[in-house]
């Protein structure tokens, strides 16, 4: 397990940066992976129906699977711990009775909050049209893969998120259901080979307004 812990939220926002190559010879245990998936899985989404799932692609087989569907990115693939596929699962309201059950076993909800929700929820999610389902799940992929590339910052290791990929074929390229899953983004990770590059960010008053 890597050792290297940051505890200090200053350091971990400001010290991330966007890596594109890897120490080879650094891999990340499951156990570890386990932890910062876990954690990553912390951040909200709609109605806490946490539609994100993740990918990680860490075999050599995995990789090879990979490289010809990311042609722009192979030093992230070739030399990351793994590559994560964030993928958002337009079925997620199938977890609902589950996770609000969870909810009232630990007495985080009321019971008749949870039997309100369902009932209301079962009659609305049927009815949304598949775009705004995708909308929905890309939103909270996004917000699960930012948080995943900070808990992994703190854990010690480096990422870059990866946006030009084959999005059409990532799903059945690994056996998944390309209707139900949508692919959010690769998010390759592992032990910087550099240091990588500072980047400047616009001034807050050229992007926040105060009316």
């Amino acid at each position: 397990m890597n050792n290297t812990q940051l505890n200090d939220f200053k350091a971990i926002i400001t010290g991330r940066r966007s890596i594109r190559k890897y120490d080879p010879s650094v891999k990340i245990s499951k156990e570890e992976m386990t932890q910062i998936l876990t954690e990553a899985t912390l951040a909200p989404s709609s109605v806490n129906l946490q539609p994100w799932r993740f990918l990680v692609i860490e075999s050599e087989e995995g990789k090879a699977t990979l490289a010809p569907l990311a042609k722009f990115n192979q030093s992230q693939v070739e030399t990351s711990a793994a590559v994560i596929a964030v993928f958002g699962d337009l079925n997620n309201f199938d977890y609902a009775e589950e996770i609000f059950s969870a909810a009232v076993e630990r007495g985080f909800m009321p019971a008749e909050v949870k039997e309100r929700q369902m009932s209301v929820l079962s009659n609305h999610f049927p009815t949304l049209p598949r775009e705004v389902k995708k909308d929905t799940v890309l939103i909270d992929g996004g917000l699960v893969s930012m948080q995943l590339m900070l808990v992994a910052h703190a854990h010690g290791y480096d990422t870059n998120p990866i946006g030009g990929y084959e999005k059409d074929q990532i799903a059945e390229a690994f056996g998944l259901d390309k209707e139900r899953y949508v692919p959010v983004m690769l998010i390759s990770i592992g032990k910087a080979a550099d240091a990588g590059y500072a980047s400047v960010r616009l001034p807050i008053e050229k992007v926040a307004q105060w009316k």
